[in-house]
């Protein structure tokens, strides 16, 4: 590895973890393409500040056969939220928002906001209590939601409207959000939801930047992750990674985002493409709480207090958070050592990418993990077996 790569490898034994089991990563995720479910992957490993594992298995494109390489460029769909929420506490740093400042005081258009509530077919609607805060949008408790995680009357509403459609610029996006009733009083519920890019819009409002503009010259630029953004260029469109043609297990097509084209909207919610390394650049900037090679953009303190719990025992919907966790800052919290059905120390965070691609920080064993793939379907098969097997290559 080059200097200008921030990351080092050392041999797996010099950082605590088992050579043999460490291997068995790869073997299992190379038995997973050798049977047809998995087109290809790359897994990187580190521990202490240092790489024990960056390799990549299986075919980059498998409609053209071509093999994946280790500076493959990934949809990581909703790993950009935790980006994204850097950049807004970075923004609190500067003392430009509050994280108690409602968010109608930057998006005037989330004023006078309504909550729908549906009792025997019918759909009222309702003052809410408090508005949403900053602090809401970060930790999914603004009473928003996805319009794939039901078929509720607000999200049937999103889906009418086409939410998920990257046709509009940031603002019109917010400004049409704003518009629809929320699905849960303000502070109530954590629901996982489009709140992070409503954060997108909240960045260009303060920054005075477009969302792509802010990411790349506060964030990317220093830390050298910089084959991460919202397009992919022409002289690197070659290594894009892309699922299969059609879906192994359900044979439906595999639709994803094109990340060839630039789109109006630059989604803070899921729109960024990023490589192995680009990101594991971001998560040991975030292991040495805030600073990489010299260059700090958050306080240490800011990056405890963003993935500490910020729940403290508020309902959850679906199963996003597995039993023993909380919501942070734009990240999962483990709460409890047991509980949960895959490992990890107290204080470990993390969360994925809805093509499969995951990552998760553990502090307490300075311990870091990340797996890139494009399997939309078989994601929640794949993040706890990559977890189940990082941690048990763990020696000490």
């Amino acid at each position: 590895m080059t200097e200008a790569s921030a990351l080092e490898f050392a041999a797996p034994s010099e950082l605590g973890l088992c050579p043999d089991r460490l291997q068995r990563v790869l073997d299992v995720l190379q038995s997973e393409v050798d049977c047809g479910r998995l087109p290809g992957a790359v897994a990187l490993v580190a521990r202490r500040g240092k790489l024990a594992l960056f390799e990549s298995v299986g075919q980059l494109d498998p409609t053209a056969g071509t093999v994946m390489q280790r500076d493959a460029i990934f949809r990581i769909y909703s790993m950009t939220k935790p980006l994204v929420s850097v950049a807004v506490m970075m923004l609190m740093e500067q003392g430009k928002l509050l994280l108690s400042d409602p968010v109608a005081k930057h998006l005037p258009e989330f004023a006078n906001q309504k909550v729908a509530v549906e009792r025997d077919g019918q759909v009222t609607l309702e003052d809410v209590i408090r508005p949403a805060t900053v602090q809401d949008l970060l930790r999914h408790t603004a009473g928003l939601t996805y319009e794939f995680l039901g078929s509720a009357a607000v999200q049937r509403q999103y889906a009418e409207l086409q939410m998920g459609s990257r046709e509009r610029s940031n603002s019109e996006f917010s400004r049409t959000l704003a518009a629809l009733p929320l699905m849960h009083q303000p502070g109530s519920v954590w629901e996982y939801s489009r709140a992070t890019d409503v954060l997108g819009r909240l960045v260009e409002v303060v920054s005075g930047q477009t969302l792509g503009g802010y990411l790349r010259e506060e964030i990317f630029a220093p830390l050298g992750m910089h084959e991460t953004g919202f397009v992919v260029a022409v002289a690197d469109q070659h290594r894009i990674a892309e699922p299969f043609a059609h879906d192994p297990d359900g044979g439906v097509p595999m639709r994803m985002l094109d990340p060839r084209r630039a789109m109006a909207m630059e989604s803070g919610g899921g729109g960024l493409l990023s490589t192995a390394m680009d990101y594991a650049r971001f998560l040991q900037f975030m292991r040495n709480r805030g600073e990489l090679l010299g260059t700090r953009l958050l306080g240490p303190h800011t990056v405890d207090f963003m993935t500490a719990d910020h729940l403290e025992g508020l309902p959850s919907t679906g199963d996003l958070l597995p039993p023993g966790h909380g919501f942070g800052l734009g990240f999962a919290v483990r709460m409890a050592t047991g509980v949960s059905p895959v490992p990890g120390s107290v204080g470990l965070y993390y969360w994925g990418g809805i093509a499969g691609t995951t990552f998760f920080v553990d502090p307490a064993q300075d311990l870091y993990a990340l797996l890139m793939i494009q399997a939309p379907m078989q994601r929640d098969y794949y993040r706890p077996l990559f977890r189940s097997l990082v941690y048990a290559a763990l020696l000490d």
